[in-house]
């Protein structure tokens, strides 16, 4: 891909902000592909009726994913049939029912149980589902034995790199990460969360002609339902953490490659120099154990405060008066367009797409991956300069009011469907 100009703003479907093409919002594809973003065949053209898309996901997602997927099928939604299937049932499935979405479960009691895919095979030819969207290793190894029998194209969202998503369980890795790296090549096309993850997927053999790159959006318009800080520390456990003290926090999934390591690290500097602060983890993960043996191994247990699971990220996000994020890779991960929703201080590693929402200096402080130093730096800067912090949020919030809105996210999926549908069609 050609480079992007140095601090020129791009919209959450890749591109550079601008008059909208006539045939809407593009998909985000490079000029390597040979043609320009957005003047596919089918770009902007109705069809002669609604397509209906399957989304299918394990259902056990707790993180940004989840977010993303419930949040995309709400605008999905109000254009076109759009049903999301779980493969269990758990937070996942309720938190949709509770929305008002189209979704049911397809029940898999083990991860090689392929009865499901019989059972998906059938709700598919049942209902004439256009498109099969799927999200995550479980459903991208389901889908591999869907496409044998239908006749349907099939395309996967990228949220993350999976070769390290199971990183830190050594029979996962070699197994899990195996068969979803097989499956994944089989898929017709892909959705890449950011222009590095298309630049990732390029560099290990995928073909970019099929590789569309989709930035996640949000909505930044709908009341929230918060309560005030003393209210939910108490819900936390937290009730007695003095009601002035300085709290920074994160919130995701607990695996190495969200970089908790880092945050300790970082953590046990800025409490040399401000022994006040309190700082809380919000997530549950396979590195729950460890990450609580490093934080009392560095002497910080009295001021990092573990919480485990968290089911309401905007009330989390909403107590903390810095956000931060400190992992080794990232897509374009959704935690930061919350707290951008609730014009927190930001703090993040400098990796994957996090540059085009949190612009250093301007709408947040960034520090490169891995280097605690850098990372309590800017916590410390923070603290230090309160105004600067509600400046950097205030410009937080409009920047992501601007370019990555929940609207512009359901647009490019629509569009995506329906290249992919007339692609299909000419084979």
């Amino acid at each position: 891909c050609p480079a992007e100009a140095e601090g020129e703003p791009v919209d959450p479907i890749g591109r550079r902000p601008g008059p909208e093409p006539a045939g809407g919002p593009s998909t985000g594809r490079s000029p390597d592909t040979g043609r320009a973003p957005g003047t596919g065949p089918a770009a902007g053209v109705p069809l002669a009726r609604p397509l209906k898309v399957l989304h299918l996901i394990s259902g056990g997602d707790t993180g940004g994913a989840k977010t993303h997927v419930l949040f995309l099928l709400k605008e999905l939604q109000k254009n076109l049939p759009a049903t999301l299937v779980c493969l269990m049932e758990g937070d996942f499935y309720r938190e949709g029912l509770e929305m008002g979405l189209d979704i049911r479960t397809v029940p898999q009691r083990r991860r090689y149980d392929l009865g499901a895919a019989r059972r998906l095979r059938e709700l598919i030819r049942e209902e004439g589902f256009d498109i099969l969207h799927c999200h995550g290793a479980r459903a991208n190894f389901l889908a591999f034995f869907l496409r044998r029998s239908l006749e349907l194209p099939t395309l996967t969202t990228m949220h993350s790199d999976y070769r390290l998503d199971f990183q830190g369980s050594f029979y996962k890795n070699l197994v899990y990460t195996t068969l979803n790296a097989w499956a994944l090549r089989r898929f017709d096309y892909y959705i890449a969360v950011s222009d590095s993850f298309r630049e990732m997927l390029i560099a290990r053999g995928f073909p970019p002609e099929r590789i569309f790159v989709v930035y996640n959006g949000i909505d930044l318009e709908e009341p929230l339902n918060l309560e005030d800080k003393e209210q939910h520390l108490s819900r936390l456990g937290l009730e007695q953490l003095p009601p002035d003290a300085p709290l920074v926090g994160t919130l995701g999934r607990l695996h190495p490659v969200k970089g908790h390591d880092v945050f300790l690290k970082g953590v046990q500097r800025v409490l040399r120099e401000e022994p006040g602060v309190h700082f809380v983890i919000g997530g549950e993960g396979e590195s729950w154990r460890s990450l609580l043996q490093q934080r009392d191994a560095l002497g910080l247990r009295d001021n990092v405060h573990v919480v485990g699971y968290v089911h309401d990220s905007d009330r989390f996000i909403n107590i903390l008066d810095i956000n931060t994020l400190t992992s080794y890779s990232e897509s374009f991960p959704l935690v930061l367009l919350e707290g951008a929703r609730l014009k927190k201080p930001t703090v993040s590693s400098d990796v994957g797409g996090i540059s085009r929402l949190i612009r250093h200096g301007e709408t947040g402080l960034l520090f490169p991956p891995g280097d605690d130093e850098a990372f309590a730096a800017r916590v410390l800067e923070l603290l230090r300069d309160p105004g600067k912090g509600r400046r950097l949020g205030e410009n937080l919030f409009r920047y992501a009011r601007d370019h990555y809105s929940l609207q512009r996210l359901g647009e490019a999926h629509l569009e995506i469907y329906r290249e992919v549908l007339s692609a299909d069609g000419e084979k």
